[in-house]
Order: structure tokens, then sequence, then C-alpha cells
């Protein structure tokens, strides 16, 4: 089974760390008494006194490194690039509106995240990351809904909503603030509502929930720089009234605890008043493709729950059922065809596989929406043996520039590696290792864009290998490992490379030893400012 699909058949496990962070990160609907003299920066102030954009994203980092390593985050190719594909308007959107300083744009990751969990949910974190759960993709109707809530979550860290929440760190460290955060989530994750509660009012996690804690000020705020970051990058403007409104409606017919986002965003009816009175000033914008989104919110549906049970109801759905649109068909094919493949029933898979390609091809005709059907064909392909076919339906976007299809067809290329006579002898061998190099290329042409690309670094190791080149490797494994917050797993493999280059012989790659040595300087002094800050917040405490 192929590294980059594997997380898709994990047993979910209880998201409960997010829905905790939500209530530090991005507030709650209530905060205990004792907090309410903190004194907050006025809102045009750009930051805390005491807590800078480095500190935000250094805090930001350390909380990512434990969120990178939960069975519930979710590296899917297919859904980022979707996600992406509206938080980058918004992001350049923001920089047009001056919400970003230069400063800010340099130091902040502006990275979003997925998790995987039914609970409809978002949040900010420090240092510019943002958590979209996919009960969340699942709940929207339209890509302006999704990318509304994308917005405000935005607006929250444009505006440093977050520094401004936290007190002056003088009586705790920035280790100690992380370590709080995390030992709240820790809490939360173990199923016991009265263990998290009791962490939480306990004295400084008290204090923590109540500087993180957003006013009403910060979310009215979030609201209207949102809404002018969601029309200027080309949204419709009702996206963000639509998503309140249906946020509001659901949470009353179904009061089971699975709106955290209303938890820690609680709606009023003046928000809600002031969505609908924007759009009376706002201009209409066209609305982007439903089938692109009806395909993104079918994936988010099947992959927030990969139970059995679960993945039969996906599996079971009816593409021709009377009454449905064109794209609630098109959903439901893509629906039974990820499900299927995940359950591995290749015969029911080729049929929904069939009804999404013509409904793509005839209904939907956008390029994007017929993409994200290729690759689910080429997944289900890789995952039964067929590499060659899988090639095949990659082949018309092979030069798209597309993070799935590269990920993807990297994976198709290693099988066919292997299964060529040899890759250095024999015109197939040779044809294979042409391949491979084709691979590398492209990931090291990408990683030097996007260096975080765990994914991208795990691909480019194994590549090398294959290509014969295991130092080179090495320190592709070691680049992931760093990437997933991993930094003893990097210096590990770092060493090892040392280790290959010292008792080697012949054709020893001296650059790629230099670099290596290089890594090893550079992430051994990460950890030993780790270790140090831990030293003084454990004297702090």
């Amino acid at each position: 089974m192929s590294n980059l699909h594997r997380l898709h058949l994990q047993r979910p496990q209880p998201c409960r760390w997010v829905a905790a962070l939500c209530a530090l990160v991005i507030g709650s609907a209530s905060c205990p008494p004792a907090l309410a003299q903190i004194n907050l920066p006025a809102l045009g102030d750009t930051e805390s006194e005491d807590f800078g954009i480095g500190t935000e994203r250094k805090l930001g980092e350390q909380v990512m490194r434990e969120i990178r390593r939960d069975p519930d985050y979710l590296d899917d190719p297919v859904l980022l690039e979707y996600i992406e594909s509206l938080w980058q308007p918004l992001l350049a959107q923001a920089r047009a509106n001056g919400n970003i300083g230069s400063d800010l744009d340099q130091r902040f990751a502006w990275e979003p995240f997925l998790v995987r969990d039914r609970a409809i949910n978002a949040f900010a974190l420090p240092g510019g990351y943002v958590g979209v759960y996919l009960g969340l993709i699942a709940l929207t109707a339209s890509r302006d809904e999704l990318a509304s809530v994308l917005a405000h979550e935005l607006s929250h860290v444009t505006q440093r909503h977050i520094a401004r929440s936290i007190d002056n760190g003088r009586r705790q460290s920035l280790i100690g603030t992380a370590a709080m955060i995390l030992g709240v989530l820790a809490a939360a994750r173990s199923n016991s509502v009265d263990a998290a509660n009791a962490l939480i009012v306990g004295g400084q996690a008290a204090a923590i929930q109540g500087q993180l804690n957003f006013s009403r000020d910060m979310e009215r705020e979030a609201d209207r720089i949102g809404f002018s970051l969601l029309t200027g990058a080309g949204f419709a403007p009702g996206g963000m009234a639509a998503m309140f409104e249906k946020l509001d409606q659901s949470s009353r017919l179904n009061d089971s605890g699975a709106f955290p986002y209303l938890r820690s965003h609680p709606l009023s009816s003046e928000r809600i008043g002031e969505a609908r009175a924007r759009l009376g000033s706002s201009p209409a914008m066209p609305a982007g493709s439903a089938f692109e989104h009806g395909v993104a919110q079918a994936r988010a549906r099947v992959l927030m729950d990969s139970r059995v049970d679960a993945l039969r109801r996906w599996q079971a759905l009816d593409a021709d059922r009377p009454g449905a649109t064109p794209t609630e068909r098109l959903a439901a094919a893509y629906s039974s065809a990820l499900a299927s493949t995940l359950l591995r029933d290749w015969a029911r898979a080729d049929v929904a596989l069939q009804s999404a390609l013509g409904l793509a091809a005839t209904q939907a005709r956008d390029a994007r929406t017929v993409r994200a059907v290729a690759l689910l064909t080429a997944q289900s392909l890789f995952e039964r043996g067929d590499p060659l076919r899988a090639a095949a339906a990659l082949k018309p976007f092979a030069d798209s520039g597309s993070r799935p299809v590269m990920l993807l067809a990297g994976q198709v290329r290693l099988a066919l590696s292997f299964a060529a006579p040899g890759t250095t002898g024999g015109s197939t061998g040779v044809a294979a290792a042409a391949e491979m190099q084709r691979s590398v290329d492209q990931l090291q042409t990408w990683l030097a864009l996007h260096p975080r690309d765990a994914a991208a670094w795990t691909l480019l190791s194994q590549a090398w290998a294959r290509l014969g080149q295991p130092l080179r490797a090495t320190r592709a494994e070691a680049e992931a490992r760093l990437a997933l917050g991993d930094l003893n797993g990097a210096v590990d493999r770092l060493r090892a490379g040392q280790r290959s280059v010292r008792t080697g012989s012949g054709n020893v790659d001296f650059i790629e030893a230099s670099v290596i040595d290089a890594r090893l300087r550079n992430i051994e002094a990460q950890r030993r400012q780790i270790a140090a800050d831990e030293r003084s917040a454990a004297q702090l405490h």
C-alpha cells in the first residue's frame, strides 16, 4: 500500500485535543471570572509589547511538533490542494490590503492543515497555522462558505489576536506556555471531560485559558476583515452569511456536541445580522465550480470516518437516484468509488469510477474537477497493484504542477522501476531509471519552494535509494523527519549518513557529505536551544 494513502485506512482516533485547542486559542463561550481584568492592547496595535512575531512563531512550531505526530493529523494531498486553492487568494488579498507586514509575512508559516474528525471546527494557532476539520469541509455547500471560515481564521492571524490575548511571559516561559497548552490537549484526549475541566480551571492552566480567549471585539474584527478578504479574493459575498446561518440552524437541530466551532466562535444575532447587512454594499461575484467543491466535500465525508460500517454506507450511495442534481450525482459516485477503493472492492470501485468520469467529462467540464476524478482513478488502480494503468490515468496531468499528481506519479514510477529488469541494464531498465530521475527533478524543484513537505522528502528519499544514491536518500529521510517535527529522528539519520561516509570507499559524494554536516550542526543547535528553554521552564516552576 502506498505511503501517500496509508493514513486513509487508519481507524480515526478521538480528536479531542483539537477541540480543547480551539477553546484555548480561539476562545470559548465563557471565561473564568478571575481573568476578566487582563488588559488587551487596543485593536489598532500590531502586536503585544511582550509577545513578538518571533515568539509567536516559535510557540506555534512547538505546538505543531506535537500535532504532526498525532494520528488525527492528515496529509491528504487532494484535499490540501483544494484548501490551498481557497487559502492562497485570501492570503494574497490580505497582503494587498496591507494586513500583513513584511516582517510578519516572512516569519509566519501561513500554513493550513487538515484534521481527520467529523466535528464541525476550524482553528488558528500561533505563528500562522490554521487547522481545518474534515467535518467542516463536509458541511459546507459551496467553496464560498468554506472560504469564509478560512478568511475569518486568517484574520485572527493577521490581526495578531493570539499575541494580543496572551499576557506577558515574565511569569511563564515560552516552553511552559506551550507545555500548558499541550497539557490541556492531553487531558482533553483522555476522553474525560472532568479531567480536562479540572486542568483548565486549575491555577496556571486557567490563566492560559483566559489569556488565549478572543474578545467579542476581536471576533467582530475578524468578521469584518475576513469579509473584505473574501470579496476581494473573488469569492461570493454571501458565503459568510450563508455559513453563519447554516452553523446556527444545524446546531439548533442537532445540539450533540458536534459543533465545537460554535463553542469557540459563539454566534450571536448581531454577528449574523452584520454579515447579512454587508451583502447590500457588496458586488455580486461569479460562483466557483460547484462540482469541484462537491468532489472535495465527498472526499472529506469518506475520509473523516474510515470505519468499515461507515465506508459501506458511502459505498452504497446511488449516483442515479431520482431528483439528484448533477453535482450531487458526481459527489455520490466519487464517494462510492473512494469508499470501495478503501474497502478494496475493485468491482464496485470500477462501476462508480466510470460513472464519476462520465459526469466529470459531460457535466462538470472544468479541468480541476476532471483531474480530481482522474486522481482517484489512478489511486484506485495503484492500490490494486496496477501501476501501468495508474500511470496512464495520470499522464494527461503530468505537467500540471499539482502536488497530488506529483506525489502519486512518483509512487507509480517507483513501483514500475521495481517491475523493470534492473535500473541499469536493458531498455526497460534505462527507461525506468529515466522516469525515476524525472521524479527526483520534480521533487527537488518542489522542495526548494516547500521545504516543510514531509511526504515529498520521503518520496525523494525512496527515489534516491532506487537510483543507487544512499547518502542522498539518507539526508532526504532526515529532512522528512525534521519536517514532521522529529528532531531526534533527523539527527539520527544525519549521523547515520556521516558514518556511511567514514566507512565507505570509492565514490563518496563529498558535496552531499558537506551538506549533511551543515544540516546536523543546525539541527543540533535547535535541539540545544529547546533543551535550554526546557531547563529554564523547569527552574521557573
